[in-house]
């Protein structure tokens, strides 16, 4: 995989920048601003942006393609369902495509938004998934547009990829999620060390990403549905036992909304 950048954006976004040393070519991921992609072009002049990676249509996603589009004539992958500007490809689950010579795997993941889609390189040394605002650091996105049902097998279809992916999603919500992930399993030793690690990184001003699958299968609550512990937590906030794990993730991300 190329080299992979994150570029701050507003006041909690990262736009990814992928940068393939050989070709001096470069790939950006939800730009939601323009300007953090185009200081780093100017400061790198002998670098070409050849594609915009585009997850779903909200704002701060892709807000700054245009520009982008119309000062480096790179090319704007986006969902096929969704109203994506200056879009040239329309990508569709199971789709694959080629970005900087690697091959990325479309995977539909409708719930935060209906046709949003993530990028996933199967590389078998080191596989990358960019995820969008399906699965985040120790979270998940809000269910602006889908059911809990589609964001269940949105996630569920992430969580079984291989353990060691790593997860590069765009917002920096590391922290607040650990703090809800607290609540749900306070005894959860995981939870707590990954809670002071991340801690110690924001206090340094350093990025909490990218994380792994494997830890969100140890510190995420909307991956552990099945964990007796996320359920019992679960059932007391919906004031009757959860039996099902849809119905445990649903408990879950309405306790988060109001958290």
């Amino acid at each position: 995989m190329p080299i992979i950048e994150a570029l701050p954006a507003f006041s909690d976004n990262y736009i990814w920048l992928l940068q393939d040393s050989a070709s001096r070519r470069c790939a950006v991921v939800d730009p939601g601003d323009a300007e953090p992609v185009l200081r780093w072009l100017e400061q790198h002049p002998d670098w070409q942006l050849s594609d915009i990676l585009i997850t779903h249509h909200h704002h701060d996603h892709v807000g700054g393609v245009l520009a982008l589009k119309e000062r480096t004539s790179a090319r704007v992958l986006g969902p096929a369902h969704e109203q994506i500007p200056g879009r040239d490809m329309a990508l569709d689950d199971g789709d694959q495509v080629a970005v900087l010579g690697r091959s990325l795997q479309i995977i539909a993941v409708p719930g935060h938004t209906l046709g949003h889609i993530a990028y996933y390189d199967a590389d078998a040394n080191q596989p990358v998934l960019f995820s969008g605002d399906t699965l985040f650091a120790a979270g998940c996105g809000r269910l602006f547009e889908g059911t809990p049902e589609q964001m269940f097998q949105s996630l569920t279809r992430l969580a079984a990829l291989p353990q060691h992916t790593q997860v590069f999603c765009t917002h920096e919500y590391t922290l607040s999620n650990l703090r809800f992930a607290r609540a749900v399993e306070p005894d959860n030793p995981a939870i707590e060390k990954r809670f002071q690690d991340v801690s110690q990184l924001r206090e340094a001003g350093r990025c909490s990403l990218p994380s792994t699958l494997a830890l969100e299968q140890q510190t995420n609550p909307f991956l552990r549905t099945a964990d007796t512990a996320v359920a019992r937590s679960a059932s007391v906030q919906a004031g009757h036992e959860l039996k099902e794990e849809v119905a445990v993730f649903a408990a879950l991300r309405s306790w988060k909304d109001r958290f």
